[in-house]
């Protein structure tokens, strides 16, 4: 199986893809790619129908798009096991999921990743609607399961939502109390750790993805 990504310091959605394949160690063939080069556009072009990251080759099989890539994951490799194992919760987790995967533009447009980073942007007020939504959800499901995942276990939905985390910590965004604890859980976790790390030691810069002014 091969994850076309892209840059780990600034490609939100290969993070998802890689997070969950990653964390219930299936084993993958990681091909990166630089955004935003004529290289990245040649090297998918003849293999997907988008020339986007994340996209899965799996035997005959492509993929592409994080969350179809997850759920495509989830029933062919985990029987299942990447969702909440009770109904209502369940809908609830897709429900956050599809959620992430469609809203929040104003935030994603001002507040792009970029982990290596520590920033100031001037946000607009869609913006911090944006943040005050994602503070609800994370502080309602912390309410329900102190210090885990937002379900308890790790699922889908939390590969969705961890671009948002280092977002938060890039742009020193001022969260609850509940909804800090969670994302200080996030960064705890190896496998994310695994992913900043590695973002770290690149030196590729994407000039469409450097937002704000510089706040050391």
């Amino acid at each position: 199986m091969q994850l076309f990504i892209g840059n780990k310091n600034y490609s939100t959605w290969s993070l998802r893809a890689w997070y969950l394949l990653s964390k219930f160690n299936i084993s993958f063939t990681e091909q990166q790619l630089v955004l935003d080069t004529p290289e990245f556009y040649e090297a998918l072009k003849s293999k997907f129908p988008v020339q986007k990251v994340p996209a899965l080759i799996d035997a005959e099989l492509i993929v592409w798009d994080s969350l179809a890539i997850c759920e495509y994951i989830n029933d062919a490799y985990l029987n299942g096991a990447a969702w909440p194992s009770e109904i209502a919760q369940r809908a609830k987790a897709r429900s956050l999921a599809a959620e992430m995967h469609s809203g929040f533009a104003a935030l994603r447009n001002e507040m792009p990743m970029n982990i290596r980073a520590k920033r100031h942007v001037e946000l607009s007020e869609q913006a911090k609607k944006d943040i005050a939504r994602i503070d609800e959800i994370f502080s309602t499901q912390q309410q329900r399961y102190p210090n885990a995942w937002l379900f308890g276990e790790f699922s889908i939905v939390d590969a969705m939502f961890a671009p948002v985390v280092l977002r938060f910590k890039t742009y020193q965004v001022t969260l609850s109390r509940a909804a800090q604890a969670y994302c200080q859980h996030v960064f705890a976790c190896p496998v994310m750790q695994t992913w900043i790390r590695e973002a770290l030691k690149e030196t590729d810069i994407v000039k469409s993805d450097e937002a704000g002014e510089n706040a050391w």
